[in-house]
């Protein structure tokens, strides 16, 4: 049976990209993005609930993004879901799930962006992140 890990995403970046490197000198930027849903409820008052994502990217896609995002920005984010498990100092384990991002569009327009393509992919990375 076929299996399937994709996620895809629209929403306003929540903080400027953080970017890193492994010891072994890849890129890795992270950033969160949040996504706003809008309903009515069974009594018909309008609501509206906003989910968190926490991005991962890697090499190219990473450096990119930590040039050209900034917070607030609308962006499009597909990738797929990834769970890390850690233990605590305080010997509890921790989980989280990430969405490690094969491909990222850029939908605010500043000044810079429009001098490079707004559609950037991954060309894939490690698995894990070392932190």
């Amino acid at each position: 049976m076929p299996n399937l890990n994709k996620v895809q995403i629209i929403g306003n970046v929540g903080q400027d990209p953080e970017l890193r490197y492994t010891p072994n000198g890849n890129p890795v930027c992270t950033f969160s993005v949040a996504v706003n849903r809008r309903y009515s409820a069974a009594d018909g008052e309008k609501r509206e609930e906003t989910e968190w994502f926490n991005i991962v990217a890697w090499n190219k896609l990473a450096e990119t993004i930590n040039q050209f995002v900034n917070k607030g920005m609308s962006i499009y984010v597909e990738g797929r879901l990834k769970t890390r498990n850690w233990e605590g100092q305080d010997g509890q384990k921790h989980y989280k799930t990430e969405v490690i991002a094969q491909q990222v569009q850029f939908l605010s327009r500043r000044a810079e962006e429009q001098a490079i393509e707004s559609k950037v992919e991954d060309e894939g990375g490690p698995e894990d992140i070392p932190f």
